[in-house]
């Protein structure tokens, strides 16, 4: 059994004698009682920090851990950068929570430290998606909002997402200057806990009725949807967020058949269904994927507990159901969304799109097609949010999205949403029906027009302090080591996003790569593979993207050229070493 750091026995002695409840006490003590110094390290040893999704991490007692006083202790924080950035000004927030365990507590915290702090909360009276809240801030003329939810993440998790006045979550400096303000309370006495319920007005329908309308106005293919109004939808919310308006927002456009997955339609946080409630991962949708085989569903949809991402599964060419990956359905909606533009005759010129730069790049060469421009940023959604903000009035965003199952169409929100993805994902599989294709045949029809690109995540999981330095040390071997060759093509090219430099490995030349600095490595192939390692900056994992591409001339030879890009793939991977 390993010593306690000093540093880490500080922070327990100070939480034991502090102004803290008696059951966190209690829990705290216990462990030491326990000699539990492995779990009191993890629990203790820093601070909760925002990464690149806010305040996440397992719910528990500690200074690492989600609970009642981090919760507390980052309002306070944001309440005081709020009251420092707007000052005189009458401050509005909004608040939001998913299905978690204790997050409808954890948002009644967050609203009663706002409350205390004179800043009215706008409260969503029950749970509610990311991207609602995204769209209140907005709606309702507030400075920033929060929602309780840890996303996909396990059930032991919970979180807290900070917003911007621009319904974006916070991005540098604004991100550094809110933990600024968290770090300088040092006392939890510090934080204001006694709520004053005239500053706090509870909201729902209001703004779920506006978000609706807004979203069903979007719609570009109004008459095939009319035509294929019973197109057969299955949708799972996986005990989530989703179950509130997914439903309603495939109703508005029209759609009139749609199964819910009866066994994950209750919102708990518990996920029992489910080893995680993720719908990048295949076994969340294995019951929905049975009721749309019970139906023969032309289209399955399966949403995480915040309704931030979804997942889809379409029947392939011999009929089976298979799961579409977020970079595939990424690429046909944008592809979609920019071919229903072109065809409508909307496009000027100033239109653009965005995606994250381990995003598949099959979408920078259909925007190239389109003479759209496609804007690369940093992983994290809130970047692409960012720079809807800056070219608001000058130029109109049409859609973006990254990988990890995060779409939006239009300019309601500043995150990703699957509210919007979902119903115009649906829109889309009722487009292609309607002309006699499945949402598979367009699939394969693009990788025809613009070269099939297949894209692998790869994640390395490394918990707790010791985990955390091994992952430092990887990233610090393929720094100062890059390999030389990946998959059987030479490396050209390194792009190293923490040093904002691109060097040419032949000829030694550097140039500056123009975005803010991130712990990302980007190896480039003479044969245009694209190789990603990047740290999650909200799990305890390091993270492989790789994507390679090839040309797929014949639409039956698709299976052919999978294995051989998947070969590929195994290769490179073998190369890295991981």
């Amino acid at each position: 059994m390993h010593e306690l750091e000093p540093s880490v026995s500080e922070k327990i002695n100070q939480w034991l004698q502090g102004n803290y409840d008696a059951d966190t006490k209690k829990a705290i003590q216990d462990l030491v009682d326990q000699g539990a110094n492995t779990e009191l390290t993890d629990s203790f040893y820093r601070d909760l920090e925002f990464g690149t999704g806010g305040l996440r991490g397992t719910m528990g007692p500690g200074s690492n851990r989600v609970n009642k006083y981090t919760i507390g202790t980052a309002t306070q924080g944001l309440a005081n950068y709020l009251k420092r950035t707007y000052p005189g000004e009458k401050i509005k927030v909004a608040i939001a929570h998913d299905s978690r365990n204790k997050s409808d507590y954890f948002a009644k915290i967050t609203a009663d430290v706002f409350s205390a702090n004179d800043i009215y909360v706008y409260f969503f009276s029950e749970l509610r998606p990311t991207p609602e809240l995204s769209f209140a801030i907005r709606q309702l003329g507030c400075k920033s909002g929060v929602m309780i939810t840890a996303s996909h993440n396990p059930k032991e998790y919970n979180g807290y997402k900070a917003y911007g006045a621009d319904g974006g979550q916070f991005v540098s400096p604004h991100d550094k200057n809110v933990m600024a303000e968290v770090s300088a309370i040092k006392s939890i006495d510090d934080v204001k806990f006694d709520r004053v319920d005239s500053n706090i007005e509870t909201i729902l329908e209001d703004i779920d009725n506006s978000y609706l309308e807004k979203i069903k106005a979007l719609s570009v293919s109004p008459d095939a949807i009319k035509r294929q109004s019973d197109l057969k939808i299955v949708y799972s919310p996986i005990h989530g967020t989703g179950i509130t308006l997914v439903p309603k927002a495939l109703a508005q456009l029209g759609f009139t058949n749609v199964t819910l997955v009866e066994e994950q339609t209750t919102p708990d946080g518990n996920f029992p269904t489910v080893v995680y409630p993720n719908p990048e991962e295949k076994e969340a949708l294995t019951l929905a994927l049975k009721k749309a085989k019970e139906i023969d569903a032309d289209l399955v949809l399966a949403t995480d507990p915040d309704a931030d991402r979804v997942g889809i599964a379409v029947k392939n060419t011999e009929g089976e159901f298979v799961l579409l990956n977020g970079n595939q359905t990424g690429t046909l909606l944008i592809n979609y969304m920019l071919t229903a533009w072109e065809k409508a005759g909307k496009l000027t010129g100033k239109e653009y799109i965005v995606k994250t730069i381990v995003t598949s790049y099959l979408i920078d060469k259909i925007a190239e097609s389109k003479n759209v421009t496609c804007y690369n940023t940093l992983t994290g959604f809130k970047y692409i949010g960012e720079l809807m903000t800056k070219f608001q009035g000058e130029k109109t965003f049409i859609a973006g999205g990254e990988e990890s199952y995060g779409y939006l169409v239009g300019e309601l929100v500043r995150d990703k949403d699957a509210i919007v993805s979902s119903a115009f994902i649906s829109e889309m599989t009722a487009y292609y029906k309607d002309q006699g294709s499945s949402l598979f045949s367009a699939l394969l029809n693009m990788y025809r027009e613009y070269g099939f690109y297949k894209e692998k995540l790869v994640s390395i999981t490394k918990k707790g302090k010791s985990g955390a330095e091994e992952i430092l040390a990887l990233m610090d071997k393929f720094r100062n080591n890059p390999p030389a060759t990946l998959g059987g093509s030479k490396v050209t090219k390194l792009k190293d996003y923490e040093l904002r430099k691109e060097t040419d490995i032949a000829s030694g030349s550097i140039s500056e790569i123009e975005l803010p600095k991130s712990d990302v490595l980007q190896f480039i192939t003479e044969d245009g593979s694209i190789i990603s390692a990047r740290p999650s900056g909200t799990e305890p994992k390091i993270k492989f993207y790789c994507s390679v591409n090839g040309k797929l001339d014949d639409v039956t030879k698709f299976h052919a050229a999978d294995a051989e890009m998947e070969s590929k793939i195994t290769s490179i991977m073998n190369d890295l070493g991981v």
